[in-house]
C-alpha cells in the first residue's frame, strides 16, 4: 500500500498551481509514513503520510505565508480505510427536493426505461426506536457527538450547548435522549470512526467552518460526523460587536484586550484566554452566542441537512441551517445586542429531522409517512431555498440570502442603515482598548461602516424577484401560482427606493470626527490577513475611497446583468412592473441629478460616487456575457446622460469631464481606453480555505 498512500492524493500541487502560486511536484525522497497518526481501530485503519512538494520556480506569496520555506512545502495527507456496514442493516430513504436533507446520487443502468437512471437517497445516521410502537421512545443506540477536549473555555461549553440543541428536534421526531453531546475523553482518539467529532482548529485566516460526514456510498448512511470549527471566527463577531458598541461599555470598564491578543496570535493561547473577561458583556455574550449557533449549524450538516437560506425570513429564525445575521436592535436610541443570535433549534429544523429520522415499520408505511410530513411542513409555511438559489449576485428569490435578517428584507435594510448611523455617530476612541494603536480603529470601522452590506444584497433581490419553491407535480395537478410568482410591482419599487437611499452623500460620507482619529497604520500592524479598507491616499486613511466602495455595492447590485434581464422580461409581460430603464433613470436621478451635496466632504463623495456609477455602467455595456437587450438599455441611458451633461447650465468641470468620458467610451476605442477601476470591497464572508 505504500505507493498508494505516498502520493499527492489530495492534489495539493495542482491546487497551488491553479492559484498561480508556483509549480510543485512530489519529492519521494522527502516523503514518508507518519507513524504517530497511523493507527488501527475496530472499524477503521488510519494511515497518515508526510508529503514534501518542491519547486524550482518562484513560489507565490500565499504559500510563503504558511510555510517556513516556500521552496519545499511539507503537508500531511490522511487516508482512511473504513469497514462498511452489511447491506440490509439500514433502509435507505428517498430524497425529496422540497426539503433540505442532503442526499447521495448514484446511477443504476439496469433501471427500467420508465424510471430514471439516477437514484437519490438522503444522508442520515442510523437511528431506531427501542419501542417502535411508542410515540416517544429511547433509541436502540443514540447518536453521540464529542467536542474536542483541546477547545478552551468558555468556547468548549458553548460548543457543547449549541450542538445539544438538536436533541429538541429528535424529540419532535419521536426519539427521547437520542442526541447526546460530550467532551471527548482523554483516552479516546478522534480518528476512531466510532466517534462523531466537533474539532476546534486553527488556520491563518478566519476561514470557513465545515460540517462533513463519512457516508456509505451505497446507501447514504452516515458512519461518522466530522465538524471543523475555525478558531478565528469568534474574532470577527467580537470585532463587529466592539465596532457597534464602545469597548468601555461592552466590558464594564475592564480591559478586553485579552480576546484581541489571543485572536491576533492565531487563536491558540491558554485555556483562560476568555475566562478573565466578564461573560455578561454585550460583545462577549454576542460572540459566545454565535459560537453556539455555529456549533449547531455545522453539526446539522453532519446530520444530513443542507443550508436553508430562506429560513431567516419566517418563523422567528426558523433554522440554524441559515447563515445568521446578528439581530441588532435600537433601544432608547442606543444599539442593543441582547438578542443578537437565537437560542435553540428552529421549527424548520424539527421538520427536517422528522423527515430524515422518523421511523416507520414498513417501506409502504414510510412512503405515506414521508408525504404526510412534507405536506404538513409546507402547509405550516416552511420554505426551503438552497445555496445555488441564494449565493449568486443575480439570485432571484426575494427571501433567500446569506447573513440577512427579518421577514421584510427592504424594511430591514432601512433598519440596518439606522443602526449603522447610530454606530458611526458614537464611534470613537473607546472602540479600542487602552494602549491599542489608534490605527486599529480602522479594523473596527470596516464591519460597522459596511454593516448594511448583506441586508442590501437581500433587499435588492426583491427588485426583479420571483417567489418560488422547489415544487413537484401533485397527483391532482399543480397551478402556476404554486410554482412561481413575480414580486408585486409596488414591492419592487420600494426595494429600489431603499437601495437608492444608501447612495445619498450623507449616508456615504464618514463623520469628520472619525476620519480625524485614524492615523496611518502603526508599524507592524496591518499584515496580509488584516481586513482593512483599500485606498488611494496611502499612507493616509482614504475616506473618499471608503465611500466609493460602499457606493459600488449598491450600484453593482442595481446593474447586475441577470437582474436587469429579468426586469426587461417582466416589464414586457406586464407593463405595470418596473423596467430596467426605470432602474437606470432612478439611478441617474439619484447620483447625477439630485441637488449638490451640502458640505465639501459630501460634495467630494458625491463626485466620486458619480465616477463609480459611470464606470459600472461602462462595465455593463461592455459585458459580452450580458443580454444584448440589457447592454442596449444601458447604452441608451448613458447616451441620454451625456446629452444632459452637455446642456446649457451644466458646464461645470465635472459635467464636462463626464460628458467627454462618455463620448470617448461610446466611440469604442476599447484597445486604448483606460479608466480607474473601482476599489475592491473588504472581505465579508470568511476569507480562508480549508
Amino acid at each position: 500500500a505504500t505507493p498508494l498512500v505516498l502520493r499527492d492524493a489530495h492534489g495539493v500541487a495542482e491546487r497551488i498551481q491553479q492559484q498561480r502560486q508556483g509549480a510543485y511536484r512530489v519529492d519521494a525522497s522527502r516523503s514518508a509514513l507518519y507513524m504517530p497518526r497511523t493507527k488501527a481501530f475496530p472499524k477503521n485503519t488510519e494511515i497518515e503520510v508526510t508529503i514534501t512538494l518542491t519547486t524550482d520556480g518562484n513560489p507565490g506569496p500565499l504559500v510563503a505565508q504558511v510555510t517556513p520555506s516556500p521552496a519545499a512545502v511539507t503537508v500531511r495527507q490522511h487516508h482512511s480505510f473504513v469497514e462498511l456496514p452489511p447491506l440490509g442493516s439500514y433502509r435507505p430513504r428517498r430524497h425529496d427536493v422540497r426539503i433540505g436533507v442532503m442526499g447521495t446520487m448514484f446511477h443504476d443502468y439496469a433501471s427500467p426505461i420508465t424510471e430514471p437512471v439516477e437514484h437519490r437517497v438522503i444522508s442520515r445516521h442510523q437511528l431506531r426506536k427501542k419501542d417502535p410502537a411508542a410515540a416517544l421512545s429511547d433509541p436502540v443506540e443514540p447518536i453521540v457527538y464529542y467536542v474536542d477536549n483541546g477547545a478552551p473555555e468558555p468556547i468548549r461549553s458553548a460548543l457543547v450547548e449549541g450542538a445539544s440543541w438538536w436533541n429538541q428536534a429528535f424529540e419532535a421526531a419521536g426519539f427521547r435522549n437520542a442526541f447526546i453531546v460530550k467532551v471527548l475523553p482523554e483516552d479516546a482518539d478522534p480518528m476512531d470512526v466510532r466517534y462523531n467529532m466537533i474539532h476546534w482548529v486553527h488556520r491563518s485566516t478566519r476561514g470557513w467552518s465545515y460540517g462533513g460526514s463519512l457516508s456509505d456510498p451505497r446507501t447514504g448512511q452516515i458512519l461518522k460526523g466530522n465538524v471543523s470549527l475555525g478558531s478565528l471566527r469568534v474574532r470577527q463577531d467580537y470585532m463587529l460587536a466592539t465596532g457597534l458598541v464602545d469597548v468601555a461599555s461592552a466590558s464594564g470598564g475592564g480591559d478586553p484586550a485579552g480576546l484581541d491578543g489571543w485572536c491576533d496570535a492565531g487563536g491558540g493561547g491558554d485555556a483562560e484566554y476568555l475566562a478573565d473577561l466578564d461573560p455578561a458583556t454585550d460583545a462577549m455574550a454576542m460572540s459566545l452566542a454565535r459560537i453556539r449557533q455555529l456549533s449547531a449549524h455545522e453539526v446539522g450538516h453532519t446530520l444530513g441537512f443542507a443550508h436553508n437560506f430562506a429560513a431567516s425570513t419566517y418563523g422567528g429564525r426558523a433554522s440554524v441551517m441559515d447563515y445568521p445575521s446578528p439581530v441588532v436592535k435600537i433601544t432608547n436610541g442606543r444599539i442593543d445586542l441582547s438578542d443578537a443570535y437565537g437560542t435553540g433549534i428552529g421549527s424548520y429544523d424539527k421538520w427536517a429531522v422528522r423527515y430524515a429520522y422518523s421511523e416507520a415499520r414498513t417501506p409502504e408505511a414510510e412512503e405515506q409517512m414521508l408525504e404526510t410530513i412534507l405536506r404538513e411542513g409546507i402547509a405550516a409555511g416552511h420554505i426551503y431555498i438552497s445555496d445555488e438559489d441564494a449565493r449568486p449576485a443575480g439570485a432571484a428569490h426575494p427571501l433567500a440570502s446569506l447573513w440577512d435578517s427579518g421577514s421584510d428584507p427592504v424594511a430591514e435594510l432601512r433598519h440596518a442603515m439606522r443602526v449603522r448611523q447610530i454606530g458611526l455617530t458614537n464611534f470613537g476612541l473607546e472602540n479600542v482598548p487602552v494602549g491599542a494603536p489608534l490605527s486599529q480603529l480602522e479594523a473596527k470601522l470596516v464591519p460597522l461602516y459596511l454593516h448594511h452590506r448583506y441586508q442590501l444584497q437581500a433587499a435588492v433581490k426583491t427588485l426583479g424577484g420571483v417567489n418560488y419553491s422547489f415544487a413537484v407535480r401533485a397527483a391532482s395537478g399543480t397551478s402556476p401560482a404554486q410554482v412561481q410568482q413575480v414580486v408585486p410591482a409596488a414591492r419592487q419599487r420600494d426595494a429600489l427606493a431603499a437601495v437608492l437611499e444608501t447612495l445619498r452623500p450623507e449616508a456615504l460620507t464618514l463623520p469628520p470626527a472619525i476620519v480625524s482619529l485614524i492615523p496611518p497604520r502603526a508599524s507592524g500592524f496591518g499584515g496580509p490577513n488584516t481586513e482593512l479598507f483599500p485606498g488611494r491616499t496611502s499612507p493616509v486613511f482614504d475616506p473618499v475611497g471608503v465611500a466609493t466602495l460602499a457606493a459600488d455595492l449598491s450600484v453593482s447590485a442595481l446593474l447586475q446583468p441577470e437582474r436587469a434581464a429579468r426586469l426587461i422580461d417582466f416589464h414586457a409581460r406586464d407593463a405595470t412592473m418596473p423596467s430596467f430603464r426605470d432602474v437606470l433613470d432612478a439611478l441617474v436621478q439619484q447620483v447625477w441629478k439630485s441637488p449638490a451635496a451640502g458640505d465639501a466632504s459630501q460634495a467630494l463623495v458625491q463626485r466620486a460616487t458619480r465616477a463609480t456609477t459611470l464606470a459600472r455602467l461602462f462595465d455593463l455595456i461592455a459585458d459580452a456575457d450580458a443580454s444584448p437587450l440589457v447592454r442596449a438599455e444601458a447604452e441608451s441611458a448613458v447616451r441620454d446622460l451625456g446629452a444632459w451633461l452637455r446642456e446649457a447650465g451644466r458646464d461645470t468641470a465635472d459635467a464636462a469631464a463626464a460628458a467627454d468620458e462618455i463620448a470617448r467610451f461610446l466611440a469604442r476605442p476599447e484597445s486604448t481606453y483606460k479608466r480607474t477601476a473601482p476599489l475592491a470591497v473588504p472581505p465579508g464572508d470568511p476569507i480562508g480555505g480549508r
